[in-house]
């Protein structure tokens, strides 16, 4: 026979037992109330111009006279200074490469002397927000090689976007609400509100030639496109 202390200590493990359920019960219901989220993208994109040119122009100069061939790449870098200034241009705009010596006597495996023995490189890099006028003289360097400078290679003028930061809180901004018009659409189809942000990540910005893509990006073109696509989590609420 049970005693009466007994009873109730089984009731009120049976009340607790109850409560311990309810509360784990409505802790589980509003854990799933609070997963209940969309993941969506929001894109912006920007057309901008090219505010900063880089171009390097390599001369090559040849003979068997050291001295009569370093001579020949002195005036001809003189040539490239004025071409530069006639386009607006100025020196302090311009740097010059390191100067390479070749002596082809010396190179191994040679059975017969070089017809010119030395070969001498030296550049000159522009690099200026004169864009436009580094796209104008970049037509011309025809008129160099009239005068008789020895253009040994040349990938052309390179030009750059660097006001980035610049337009980044508007472009997160914007790919910010393009997300939530996307998630606001499912909402409203799954008979939802868009909530708080839960998660977002801003994305990483892309710098691509108007006509090119991510993948194989031309900083030979003026034109450029900006692109971040930002990937957000938005709560969904009943």
């Amino acid at each position: 026979m049970n005693s009466p202390f007994s009873i109730i200590a089984s009731i009120i493990l049976a009340i607790g037992v109850a409560l311990g359920g309810y509360f784990i019960g409505d802790g589980f219901l509003k854990a799933r109330h609070g997963d209940r989220f969309v993941t969506v993208k929001g894109v912006s994109e920007r057309e901008v111009k090219a505010d900063l040119a880089v171009w390097q122009i390599p001369i090559s100069a040849s003979g068997n006279n050291l001295s009569d061939v370093q001579a020949k790449i002195d005036k001809d870098l003189g040539r490239i200074v004025s071409f530069l200034q006639g386009h607006g241009i100025m020196p302090e705009e311009t740097t010059r490469g390191v100067l390479r010596v070749e002596d082809l006597l010396q190179q191994r495996g040679r059975d017969r002397a070089p017809d010119m023995r030395y070969v001498v490189n030296q550049s000159i890099t522009v690099r200026t927000p004169k864009v436009q006028a580094v796209s104008e003289a970049s037509q011309a360097i025809g008129d160099l090689v009239k005068e008789g400078v020895l253009i040994s290679w040349s990938q052309g003028p390179q030009y750059i976007f660097t006001g980035l930061n610049g337009v980044k809180p508007t472009m997160i901004a914007e790919a910010t609400r393009e997300a939530r018009k996307a998630a606001e659409q499912f909402a409203k189809d799954s008979g939802s509100t868009v909530g708080a942000i839960r998660r977002a990540n801003q994305g990483v910005f892309s710098i691509t030639a108007r006509t090119g893509n991510a993948a194989t990006p031309d900083s030979s073109e003026q034109d450029k496109t900006v692109r971040v696509v930002s990937t957000i989590d938005f709560y969904l609420e009943d």
